[in-house]
């Protein structure tokens, strides 16, 4: 079963002149693309810090896959992943040229068919991942603007800030994690040009259709084709 979501972010990096190129993102300025999976009380699971920021996202998940002791997701578990990461083995994208984000369902504007369905419940729980990313960089300043530090200690800031928003949530409610889903949803997101460039693996894309198909039939109450 899901056992909760991943996805990029990019965090200001200060890098020497001749690396400025390769770390400069989608946003236009330095960056680190950093990969992270997260569980569902909002806790890190598994961090991969120091990618260029001009990095593809998929490119970011396979190395992290690849790595012997990189991200390992348990045999029959997926993580949650947005439309730009092509569905594989313990990854779940949502239906692309589907309505997807929970703004667009607002109002009477309900599910017409199971992949909308589908999307709508995937957007609402994927959001843990917006909200755990939110948190770690409302608590810690250091990620709003470029560290003048060697690149190799920015990473290690990466990861023990994650470790300390980690230890940090264990001890009850946190002020700077939100509990409205929907307010994330909300907000503006940049333009990702970035769709997974691995072709959809066919089994892990039946597995979406057969629960698209199981969560309509659920909620109508008739068996779809």
């Amino acid at each position: 079963g899901c056992i909760g979501a991943l996805d990029g972010t990019h965090i200001p990096a200060c890098v020497p002149m001749h690396m400025q190129d390769r770390f400069r993102g989608r946003k236009k300025f330095q960056s680190q693309n950093v990969l992270a999976a997260v569980d569902f009380d909002l806790r890190f699971l598994y961090v991969l810090a120091g990618w260029e920021g001009s990095a593809h996202d998929s490119y970011v998940l396979q190395d992290a896959l690849s790595r012997t002791n990189g991200l390992k997701i348990p045999e029959g578990k997926y993580f949650l992943a947005d439309a730009g990461y092509a569905a594989r083995p313990g990854v779940l994208p949502p239906y692309r040229g589907t309505r997807y984000h929970l703004k667009e369902y607002k109002g009477a504007r309900e599910p017409e068919n199971p992949k909308e369905l589908f999307n709508l419940r995937h957007s609402s729980l994927r959001t843990t991942i917006e909200r755990a990313f939110g948190a770690l960089k409302n608590r810690f300043r250091i990620f709003k603007c470029q560290p003048f530090f060697p690149l190799k200690t920015q990473v290690k800031i990466v990861m023990a800030c994650c470790a300390l928003h980690n230890w940090i949530i264990e001890d009850g409610p946190d002020v700077y994690v939100y509990d409205d889903a929907a307010w994330y949803a909300a907000l503006p997101r940049s333009v990702r040009n970035r769709t997974d460039m691995h072709q959809e693996n066919l089994s892990w894309a039946k597995k979406r259709d057969d629960t698209a198909k199981k969560m309509w039939e659920d909620k109508v109450g008739q068996t779809v084709p």
